[in-house]
């Protein structure tokens, strides 16, 4: 499923994040690359307010965040993405409780989704971090040194 977020407005529907938070942004997107990983998705994710100097748009792997100077808001650039995207809109799902946002979704028959409603699919979705995963079997004694030789001697290694 690919989705366009309104970011702020998502922020405050996760738990541990708000917005008074300097880091609120980027912890969003930290969570957000780790649903992508484990539901096989992908997010463009709008931010009002940019700060001068810096960058409207980064990739986060399978996140796009996109920064709204000032002037403009979150809210229009999902609708100008809206647009953009034509026919496409069909294959994409708005999160965003504005009822603006919802109306031009809804126009362009992309899939919805409030906010609240998605806060609870991402925080009920397991984190896949690799971290997490646990070994199959423990390595062995022996495989701790076979690994250990063929890291020392660079000779060792064989091509293939």
């Amino acid at each position: 499923m690919r989705y366009l977020i309104d970011g702020h407005n998502l922020i405050p529907h996760i738990d541990g994040l708000n917005l008074r938070q300097e880091d609120d942004e980027q912890r969003l997107i930290g969570l957000l690359q780790d649903f992508c990983r484990t539901q096989r998705a992908s997010v463009e994710v709008y931010f009002d307010n940019a700060a001068p100097g810096q960058a409207p748009q980064r990739s986060f792997g399978s996140v796009t965040a996109h920064f709204v100077r000032r002037g403009q808001t979150a809210d229009a650039a999902i609708l100008q993405r809206l647009i953009s995207i034509k026919r496409s809109a069909r294959q994409w799902c708005v999160v965003s409780s504005d009822q603006r946002v919802r109306a031009g979704a809804r126009e362009a028959q992309a899939k919805l989704m409030q906010s609240e409603e998605f806060a609870r699919l991402m925080q009920s979705t397991p984190r896949g971090g690799a971290a997490e995963k646990p070994l199959e079997a423990p390595l062995g004694e022996e495989d701790v040194e076979a690994w250990l030789q063929f890291f020392k001697d660079p000779n060792s290694k064989k091509s293939g």
